[in-house]
C-alpha cells in the first residue's frame, strides 16, 4: 500500500512538472494549450518514422497536405535538417533535368528580384516596387487568422525580406507591427476601403496608400477554394476590432458578395485597375482563378489595347486554393489546377506581347521547393503560399479553421487557444521556412545549370506521364 502511495504522489510531482514546463514554455502551442495531453500527439508524430512498416496508409496519401509535405515544413521551419536517408518516398509528377555540368558556388548569383509596376507610359504609377524574393505569403484575412497568427507572419516576413499579403479582411495593426512588405487586398465587399454604402472609397484608398509597408494593391476577383463565392467570416469571430477594420456590424456573419457589384466586364475591370493605381500610386495586381479560356484572351487583348487598363501583375490561383470555410462543391470540382491554369495565364499573356508588362504570381499548395521551382519554370515571376506559411506557425491540419477552435491558436478566436502561439517564437519559424523554400529551389537551380532562378524555363522540367514509361516536357 505505501509503495503504491510514492509511486502515485511521485507520478503527481512528474505531471506536475510537465504541466508547469509545458503552459510556461512558448515554443509549442499544442503543449501550451493543452499541457501533458499534448505529448501524446509528438510523441506519436516522432515515434511513427520507424513505425511506419506497420502503418496501414502510407505517408503520401493524406489530404490536403500528405505527412511527407507536412514534415518537410515542420522541419524547415524548426531548423532541423531535411536530409533523407535510405531513398526517396517520393513518386514524382515531374523532374528537372539537370545538367551535365551543375553551376559552381563561385559561379552562383544572387536573385536581383523583378519590378513590379512601370514608372513611364499610359500605366504607370508612381511607385514601382522592386519584390526581392521569389516566395512570398499570400493572402490572409486578420479574423481568419487570429491576432497572434498575423503577427507572427508579419514578423517573419520582415526577417525573411518577403511580402505578405493582408487577404480580403482588410489592414489590421497586427500586418503593420511586423515591418515587412504588404500587398493590400480589395475584396468583393472592399472591407477596409469602403464607405458607409459599401463603395470603394477614395479617401480610404488614400489612407492606406500613406503607409509606406503597403507596396502594392490587389483587386480579388475570386480564390481556388471558392471561385464564384465571397468570402465567409462566420459571426463568431467578427468581434469589435475586426468589425471596425472591415467597416461591418460586430457578432453578423461577414460574407462578401459573389463578385463586385461594380466589375461586371473586362471594361469595368480595367478601369477599376486604373482608379485604384491612380488614386494610390502604387502598383495594382488582379487575383482570380482560371476558368473560360477565352476570358484571358480578351482581358489580355484589352490590356494591350488599353494600356492603363493593365494590372501590373495577375496571381493565377489552382481551384486545389485553400480557405477558412468554403462550400464543398466549390473547393473539390470548380476552378482550374494550378498546373493546368499557369500554362494557360503565361500563354495567353505571351501571345498579347505582355510578357514585360504583366508579372504572374502561382498559388495553389506550392508549398515545398520541387512546386516553387516548377512554378517558376512554368513562366511564373513569383509564388505565393498561404497554407505552407500557416504549416510554418504549427498548423497541424486539424481542419478546424471554420470553427474558431483552432487547437494551435492559428485561426483561433478563444484567448486561452490563441495564448498558445508565441509570435516572438513563430517568427523565427516563419522566417526559416521561407529561407529553407528558397535555399533549396536555388539548389534545384545549380543542379540545372543555371546562376539562380530567375533563369528557370520549361525546358528544365519534364514530366512524367503515367503508364506509357514516357516523358514529354512539361511546358509542351
Amino acid at each position: 500500500m505505501i509503495t503504491t502511495l510514492v509511486v502515485l504522489v511521485l507520478l503527481s510531482i512528474v505531471i506536475a512538472i510537465i504541466y508547469v514546463r509545458d503552459i510556461t514554455q512558448t515554443q509549442h502551442a499544442i503543449l501550451r494549450n493543452f499541457p501533458v495531453l499534448g505529448h501524446f500527439r509528438y510523441f506519436s508524430e516522432s515515434f511513427g518514422e520507424y513505425m511506419r512498416q506497420y502503418q496501414y496508409l502510407p505517408d503520401w496519401v493524406e489530404r490536403p497536405f500528405n505527412r511527407l509535405e507536412r514534415s518537410w515544413v515542420y522541419r524547415s521551419a524548426k531548423g532541423v535538417s531535411n536530409l533523407v536517408s535510405f531513398g526517396s518516398e517520393t513518386i514524382p509528377a515531374f523532374v528537372f533535368r539537370n545538367a551535365a555540368f551543375p553551376v559552381l558556388e563561385s559561379e552562383q548569383l544572387t536573385y536581383p528580384g523583378k519590378t513590379i509596376g512601370i514608372a513611364d507610359g499610359a500605366g504607370a504609377c508612381a511607385k514601382p516596387h522592386l519584390a526581392r524574393s521569389y516566395f512570398n505569403i499570400s493572402g490572409m484575412s486578420y479574423g481568419a487568422l487570429s491576432h497572434a497568427a498575423v503577427s507572427a507572419l508579419s514578423r517573419g516576413a520582415n526577417k525573411a525580406g518577403v511580402w505578405m499579403a493582408t487577404g480580403e479582411g482588410g489592414l489590421a495593426p497586427y500586418h503593420l507591427e511586423g515591418g515587412c512588405d504588404l500587398i493590400m487586398q480589395i475584396g468583393t465587399a472592399k472591407y477596409g476601403v469602403r464607405d458607409d454604402a459599401g463603395n470603394l472609397s477614395d479617401d480610404k484608398l488614400r489612407a492606406i496608400a500613406a503607409h509606406e509597408n503597403v507596396r502594392m494593391f490587389e483587386v480579388k476577383l475570386a480564390q481556388g477554394a471558392k471561385p464564384g463565392k465571397g468570402g465567409i467570416l462566420p459571426g463568431a469571430k467578427v468581434n469589435a476590432e475586426i468589425a471596425a477594420i472591415r467597416g461591418i456590424p460586430q457578432g453578423q456573419d461577414s460574407i462578401s458578395p459573389n463578385r463586385h457589384t461594380d466589375i461586371g466586364n473586362i471594361a469595368e475591370l480595367g478601369a477599376f485597375v486604373n482608379r485604384v493605381r491612380t488614386v494610390t500610386g502604387k502598383p495594382v495586381g488582379v487575383k482570380f482563378v482560371a476558368g473560360e479560356q477565352h476570358f484571358l484572351d480578351d482581358w489580355f487583348a484589352d490590356c494591350a489595347m488599353h494600356r492603363e487598363h493593365c494590372p501590373d501583375y495577375v496571381q493565377i490561383d489552382g481551384g486545389e486554393g485553400g480557405t477558412g470555410a468554403a462550400p464543398a462543391p466549390l473547393a473539390d470540382y470548380v476552378g482550374l489546377p494550378i498546373t493546368m491554369a499557369l500554362p494557360l495565364v503565361v500563354d495567353a499573356r505571351a501571345r498579347h506581347g505582355l510578357t514585360e508588362r504583366i508579372r504572374i504570381i502561382a498559388s495553389g499548395k506550392l508549398i515545398t521547393p520541387d512546386k516553387v521551382a516548377w512554378a517558376l519554370c512554368m513562366g511564373a515571376d513569383f509564388v505565393s503560399s498561404a497554407r505552407g506559411f500557416m504549416l510554418s506557425l504549427g498548423c497541424i491540419q486539424a481542419m478546424k479553421c471554420g470553427s474558431g477552435f483552432c487547437p494551435t491558436g492559428i485561426t483561433a478566436v478563444d484567448p486561452r487557444l490563441i495564448r498558445g502561439l508565441d509570435p516572438t517564437d513563430k517568427a523565427e519559424r516563419v522566417a526559416r521556412y521561407a529561407h529553407q523554400v528558397q535555399q533549396d529551389v536555388e539548389i534545384i537551380a545549380h543542379s540545372c545549370g543555371l546562376p539562380n532562378p530567375m533563369f528557370f524555363g520549361p525546358q528544365h522540367v519534364t514530366e512524367i506521364e503515367r503508364g506509357v514509361g514516357g516523358f514529354r516536357n512539361a511546358g509542351a
